[in-house]
């Protein structure tokens, strides 16, 4: 085991141990292996964690506040209502992840994967997301209002009820997501693609401004012969 200004390098650490390093205010975890553990409830706030693994991991309603993610792999870590609040995630494998009732406000997730996260009935006003996967992710009801989007693929996500009102794309894609009840007014989509958006959702973007490409296909799929 090596301590380097108080930082744990390169070991596979249980509950328990971890338990002891907090207690020794060790805050910083680098290359460290958390795998299947169950960290439920503990009191990580602060904690910087970097390329360390929490695959499987159990965190729930872990206190998260303040925490630095930085090229970790957690695939199916449960964060079920943890405390995430101004959490910071860059650079991580999140796949599969669960976020039900988690606090995220302020957090952020830059460059990261989430394809197949569940985020339901998570609280999250102020979070962002930056060149982030998030194909097939479930946001119902997320806010995004007066957002700037940076490549965020939503490919097949469940976006239903989420407010993009005023929200400005750049990049990424809403390839073939769920739409019911979601709010575009306002949106700039012209940088986003919209392939595979359901007819009977056309309707929601009345408001939003798309690019001239963008029209013809809505007009190719109403049947129309666009030259």
């Amino acid at each position: 085991m090596v301590h380097i200004n108080s930082t744990v390098s390169g070991v596979t650490l249980d509950r328990a141990e971890l338990e002891q390093h907090l207690a020794q205010s060790v805050r910083a975890f680098d290359g460290c292996t958390f795998d299947d553990a169950d960290l439920s409830r503990l009191d990580l706030q602060g904690c910087t964690f970097e390329r360390c693994t929490f695959l499987g991991t159990t965190l729930f309603a872990s206190k998260l506040a303040r925490t630095a993610w930085l090229r970790c792999r957690a695939g199916g870590a449960d964060f079920e209502s943890a405390d995430a609040v101004d959490a910071r995630f860059e650079g991580c494998d999140l796949n599969n992840t669960k976020w039900r009732r988690a606090k995220l406000a302020s957090a952020s997730y830059r460059g990261c994967k989430l394809t197949g996260a569940s985020f339901e009935e998570a609280s999250n006003l102020g979070i962002h997301f930056e060149e982030s996967l998030l194909v097939g992710a479930d946001l119902r009801g997320f806010s995004f209002r007066k957002a700037t989007l940076k490549a965020l693929d939503f490919s097949d996500a469940y976006l239903a009820g989420c407010d993009f009102r005023d929200a400005i794309f750049e990049g990424g894609s809403l390839r073939n997501a769920v739409l019911k009840l979601a709010k575009f007014q306002g949106a700039d989509l012209r940088g986003t693609d919209i392939e595979g958006v359901k007819l009977a959702d056309a309707g929601m973007f009345k408001g939003a401004v798309i690019s001239h490409a963008q029209a013809a296909n809505f007009l190719r799929e109403l049947g129309f012969l666009v030259s």
